[in-house]
């Protein structure tokens, strides 16, 4: 291995990046505008769902019933309507993505110790968010008939409302959220962009380098040079790997400061971590770049392989443990996986390697099997 061979094909490989504006934007503002994109378009939290409500009662609990829905911060109130016909219209029309119909006895059989039936309408057009949406009313629902029972036993029993409250709830049940207080989506989805985004860049850079050569006919140059295989592989994907390490910390710092995720972990181990994916991820290009001769198919090929198992089977948006066997197992033979682990570990639970080491030692074997493929798949000898 001769390093001035290497000096010089990566100096060539640098120079050809930054004097060609395509992969110049590739290179420095594609994974800014994909971080800055999807950051704002992943939005997974419900919240202001708007809603109407059909008060058939108009009584002083019924309007109290309505203005729990009103007070909470996970709905807006659209209005009343006069009736159901209404209600549907204004649900067809995604006007509003809920209903609560209060029926005309209520007041009267809550007074009376009677249950009162409210019923509840639902967009299910967005399964997830609808059984989130029912969940929200259940629990406001719930809160207020543990407070009307509260006031009854109180009533009827004579006791103070603290004593009551604890009659009515004997179990009391506590929820804390380790790790994300917030229950905030972008402090989930931010740290996993940072993976989406190097899934997607360092392959590109390094896949349409080497294939810009075969189109141009320099490929020869090299082939009839005394530069070897592996000094020619390590020149081309040394300056993919400088601008992605660059990338590193513009994404990093965009999930903190613009995106706002807590990051409690150590950035020398994150920085380590992400160089190794790196290395994972030029090692795909690599592999496509030897397998086709333009450019148009190293990029449609290297973005199918790419967004695919990093949108579907890295975590991104559905826990990997949420699969099915059969899409696990899919998820398991890509790298995106396990470094979406390293990055929410450090992020979000500031865990180190001594808990994270599986998923880097993982990251280790796909980044050298991958180099190996690649080396092998090269040759000077050109096909026919």
């Amino acid at each position: 291995m001769n390093l001035r061979r290497i000096a010089i094909v990566a100096s060539k490989e640098w120079r050809e990046t930054l004097r060609d504006r395509m992969f110049l934007l590739l290179a420095f503002l594609i994974p800014v505008a994909w971080m800055t994109v999807f950051g704002y378009g992943l939005v997974l939290d419900v919240e202001h769902v708007p809603f109407a409500a059909l008060d058939r009662d108009h009584s002083r609990l019924s309007r109290d019933y309505v203005s729990r829905f009103q007070q909470s911060r996970y709905f807006d109130f659209r209005g009343y309507v006069r009736d159901e016909r209404e209600l549907d219209r204004l649900i067809a029309r995604g006007v509003v993505r809920a209903a609560i119909i209060v029926p005309d006895t209520f007041q009267e059989r809550l007074l009376a110790g009677e249950p009162a039936a409210v019923q509840t309408l639902l967009d299910g057009t967005f399964p997830l968010r609808s059984d989130i949406t029912k969940g929200y009313v259940i629990a406001i629902n719930g809160a207020f008939s543990q407070e009307l029972l509260v006031d009854h036993l109180a009533r009827t029993r004579r006791l103070t409302r603290q004593r009551a409250a604890e009659i009515a709830q004997p179990v009391k049940l506590e929820v804390r959220y380790l790790y994300n207080q917030a229950v905030k989506s972008a402090w989930t989805i931010a740290p996993a962009l940072v993976m989406f985004v190097l899934t997607m860049s360092p392959p590109l850079l390094t896949a349409l380098g080497i294939v810009r050569e075969k189109e141009r006919g320099s490929i020869y140059n090299i082939y009839s040079s005394t530069v070897t295989r592996f000094e020619f592989l390590m020149g081309k994907l040394l300056p993919s790997a400088i601008i992605s390490s660059i990338n590193v910390v513009v994404l990093w710092l965009m999930a903190v400061y613009v995106f706002g995720a807590p990051f409690k972990g150590s950035f020398a181990f994150f920085f380590a971590a992400s160089l190794l994916f790196i290395v994972c991820t030029t090692g795909i290009g690599l592999v496509v770049s030897m397998l086709v001769r333009t450019q148009q198919a190293a990029l449609i090929i290297t973005i199918l392989i790419s967004i695919i198992p990093s949108v579907n089977y890295s975590g991104l948006l559905v826990p990997v443990t949420s699969l099915t066997h059969g899409a696990q197992a899919f998820a398991h033979a890509f790298p995106a996986m396990y470094y979406t682990n390293i990055v929410r570990g450090i992020f979000l639970k500031g865990v180190g390697v001594d808990v994270l080491w599986p998923d880097v030692l993982i990251l280790v074997a796909f980044a050298v099997a991958l180099r190996v493929v690649g080396w092998l798949l090269f040759t000077k000898r050109p096909r026919a």
